[in-house]
């Protein structure tokens, strides 16, 4: 989105790297993500909107959604594989290819409404692999977890009110995108907090908030809004967790995959802006997911 924007590619080689000198690389299958097809975006967006991200990509230089918001002639391109990428993965944990994954992609995608790019976002990657997950495999009951500093809004506004898909989220707050604060709907689990919340914190809001309703709705596949923001090094915004903080949420999220859902968890990474935080706390999420 240009040398200035903080989601920038550098995100995925500090990850890379993390991987890499961790030696965690050589026990994770790695797969290129696939373009997701129109059918499978229209399930969350609309066609005139899909229609006007094609159209709008420039031939050269950026276009502005909005001002923190860029396309550039690449663009739309990588949103079609950072969406094809949760599908992808949705398909591997559920025909038993893998028993859970995570996406390393940009742009990211919580933000993405169903006719409106912002914070980044131009498709809602965890909005469309739920809904493929729910179309394709006949799934009742899916759970989207959210730890990013910024609300998912757009997630939110995808399942509001859908019995089959349990919402959990904390987000500092009053903070961009100043929503899900108020009136929730009742599938939603959203905890604002206000800045410079800790980890203890949060693990409380999560213990007390979160597993409760998880454990009612008994999800079979968990999908994971990963983002790394929260990060008490990063100053997007200003919350204070550490690795342990991500390492402590993931493994309750995969203990109540185990219990539920057969151990099936997809993440998708979300936020992270602080590139050594960022590539850290990946790493600490990934050993606690693949418990190595």
């Amino acid at each position: 989105m240009g040398s200035w924007h903080p989601e920038c590619p550098q995100r995925l080689d500090a990850i890379s790297d993390q991987l890499l000198v961790s030696g965690l690389l050589p026990f994770l299958a790695e797969r290129q993500a696939p373009a997701a097809t129109r059918e499978a975006i229209l399930r969350v967006h609309s066609a005139d909107y899909l229609d006007s991200l094609q159209a709008n990509t420039p031939a050269e230089g950026y276009y502005h959604v909005d001002p923190d918001t860029l396309m550039n002639p690449r663009s739309y391109d990588a949103s079609l594989h950072a969406a094809g990428a949760g599908i992808a993965a949705v398909d591997a944990v559920m025909q038993g290819q893998a028993a859970n994954a995570f996406c390393a992609v940009r742009p990211p995608g919580h933000h993405a409404r169903s006719g409106q790019a912002m914070g980044f976002c131009f498709l809602n990657n965890i909005a469309i692999a739920a809904q493929h997950a729910m179309h394709v495999y006949g799934l009742q009951r899916v759970a989207i977890i959210d730890f990013d500093v910024h609300h998912g809004n757009g997630t939110e506004e995808t399942f509001a009110g859908d019995s089959r898909v349990l919402m959990c989220s904390f987000f500092q707050h009053p903070f961009f995108p100043n929503s899900g604060a108020t009136d929730p709907a009742a599938n939603m689990v959203n905890v604002p907090v206000p800045a410079y919340t800790d980890g203890a914190a949060v693990r409380a809001l999560v213990q007390d908030s979160w597993l409760p309703r998880l454990d009612a709705h008994a999800p079979e596949l968990i999908l994971i809004s990963a983002g790394f923001d929260a990060h008490r090094e990063d100053d997007m915004g200003q919350m204070a967790l550490v690795e342990a903080d991500y390492t402590w949420i993931t493994e309750q999220v995969v203990q109540m995959a185990e219990r539920h859902a057969q151990g099936r968890i997809v993440s998708m990474l979300e936020g992270g802006y602080n590139l050594s935080a960022l590539g850290r706390s990946v790493l600490a999420h990934l050993r606690a997911l693949t418990k190595l």
